[in-house]
């Protein structure tokens, strides 16, 4: 039983720990030359990712396309 109860409180004060950390991180700006790259390179490509998957070719449904579940 103790040790079921002190795995628990391991695994809590990871959980708050790893939370802790995340919240001091996002806080933090960029100020250097090279973190602004980093970062606009990423915001970039989170740009193109969501329209390649927002897409209508995605899901088929392109004018003039063929899909069997819409037949």
């Amino acid at each position: 039983m103790v040790s079921v109860v002190v795995f628990l409180v391991l695994m809590l004060g990871a959980a708050l720990l790893s939370a802790v950390i995340v919240l001091r991180r996002r806080n933090r700006t960029t100020y250097n030359a090279d973190g602004l790259l980093i970062e606009q390179a990423h915001r970039d490509q989170a740009h193109v990712a969501r329209y390649a998957y927002r897409h209508p070719f995605v899901d088929g449904s392109f004018p003039g396309g063929s899909s069997q579940s819409r037949r």
